[in-house]
């Protein structure tokens, strides 16, 4: 199996936001370019349009096109992007309740020339729904995906597939895609050169489906990523669902996440078996980019059954997934329970929160495991800014905010980087990142092999070889690797 699926070979890349790592554009650049000078090939910079700090930190802009000037500017971004790639999200289903666009349809209603841009239930509905249709519309969270507004004096159920804070596109308008045109625009003239899709899954909403990954999505997917590559950009879809369907569709699009592999990669290493994650590996897909944390929880319905086909089992069992779960609560002495479900606002019912180096206990070995096979399966790794620190839950944020996913997102000064930077595990890391950027074999072919506990990934481009063999039950790994300059 070939690493690459087109372009040119990316190294490590990072994912921050700015104003908690740095403080802000600049900031985050004088990082990358002090302390982490070399680590890191690219960025993806989280949300940094007006305003960062929304009611979901910045994925409900009010004006999706500029940079919010506490952060800095389209030429500070600009900067960023001239010596690594730049990532960054374009918000395909939504934008904020405060938007300008909206206010003046909540003004104005139909006489809005903004109007067609949102979505309305009666605009996939025209001649109404009954139960089962709506029964059978797809959603992360519980409840059906509307809320009752008023737009113009009239009452109305918007859609709303998130909060009601986040207004539903309506992408089958012509004010819509040429909404989605405009940002697109301002972030490829910005120097982003891979764009990620955000909850693009769920942009396409047709009658009598799920709404979600439906065919009419996928044309909708590949439309957008046409008119992406166009401008220079590459294209990652992030979808969390069932790992056959996650299959299907990297064959379709340029990237996708691997989401199945910290919740496998967790499973391993709190039961000692390695063979789930085994069967993932064989059949991955190369073209994915490879995370252990994201800004969002560690998700666990990549890796259990169809939540919308019946009868479809996934790499994991209900009782194992419940299992992980609990491991979770556990190891993280019940504080990602707090964080989680029912217990904090703004979650995804099929994520827990909590950062990566809690879910393992604080065991710098076991975190130092998975690192290793995060960054030596194909694809394009991204180490998430708590998790390159090796951060613990911040659960002072949390009470201060309410907001479950703000466990895993402390805000870092100066002093606690370079402090965190010279930690043991941190800079064990770093030579791990610096070996997945640097060797030549992770240019070349990959195998997959072990058994029982043991997982063996293998890399060899010509006469360079980099492997690991890695034992889940005993916590332990060994990296062999011939010179880089040989």
């Amino acid at each position: 199996m070939s690493q690459e699926h087109g372009g040119r070979r990316h190294g490590v890349q990072l994912i921050a936001y700015a104003d908690r790592f740095g403080g802000s554009v600049r900031g985050l650049l004088d990082l990358l370019d002090g302390p982490l000078a070399g680590v890191f090939d690219g960025v993806h910079l989280l949300p940094f349009f007006t305003p960062f700090d929304g009611a979901d930190a910045g994925f409900d802009p009010v004006d999706h096109t500029a940079v919010d000037p506490r952060l800095g500017t389209w030429a500070d971004v600009h900067e960023l992007a001239g010596s690594r790639t730049l990532m960054a999200d374009l918000i395909v289903n939504h934008v904020s309740a405060d938007s300008a666009e909206f206010r003046d349809v909540v003004a104005r209603g139909t006489a809005s020339e903004h109007a067609g841009m949102f979505l309305t239930m009666s605009d996939v509905y025209p001649d109404g729904a009954g139960e089962d249709e709506l029964a059978g519309i797809y959603r992360p969270r519980p409840g059906l995906p509307f809320t009752p507004m008023s737009l113009g004096g009239r009452r109305r159920l918007v859609w709303t597939t998130f909060t009601p804070r986040q207004i539903d596109l309506n992408l089958a308008h012509p004010a819509g895609q040429a909404y989605l045109d405009r940002v697109l625009s301002a972030l490829t003239d910005g120097g982003v050169s891979m764009v990620r899709l955000d909850a693009v899954g769920y942009a396409v909403k047709t009658a009598g489906t799920s709404s979600f990954m439906t065919p009419q999505t996928f044309g909708f997917i590949e439309d957008l990523t046409a008119r992406a590559r166009e401008r220079g950009a590459e294209v990652l879809v992030e979808i969390h669902s069932h790992f056959e369907r996650q299959v299907a569709i990297a064959a379709r699009v340029d990237r996708v996440y691997d989401f199945a592999l910290p919740p496998l990669l967790l499973h391993a290493l709190y039961t000692g078996d390695a063979a789930a994650l085994r069967r993932w590996l064989a059949v991955r897909p190369a073209n994915a980019v490879t995370v252990l944390d994201t800004h969002d929880g560690i998700g666990v319905v990549d890796v259990g059954p169809d939540q919308i086909e019946e009868n479809r089992p996934g790499l994991l069992t209900p009782e194992q997934v419940h299992d992980l779960v609990e491991g979770i609560h556990t190891r993280s002495g019940g504080q990602s329970r707090q964080a989680t479900g029912w217990a904090a606002s703004n979650v995804d019912i099929y994520q827990v929160n909590c950062t990566y180096y809690d879910a393992l206990g604080g065991d710098d070995d076991a975190y130092l495991l998975a690192r290793a096979v995060q960054l030596f399966v194909p694809g394009v790794p991204q180490i998430y800014y708590v998790g390159l620190l090796a951060g613990r839950n911040d659960m002072e944020l949390l009470a201060r905010t309410g907001v479950g996913r703000d466990i895993n997102r402390h805000h870092y000064t100066r002093e606690e980087i370079e402090r965190d930077l010279e930690r043991p595990v941190v800079r064990r890391l770093l030579e791990l990142v610096r070996l997945r950027n640097a060797h030549p074999a992770f240019g070349g072919d990959f195998r997959a092999d072990g058994d029982g506990s043991v997982v063996v990934l293998s890399w060899r481009a010509g006469g360079h070889r980099a492997s690991l063999e890695a034992d889940v039950a005993a916590g332990t790994f060994r990296i062999e690797a011939t010179p880089a300059q040989a």
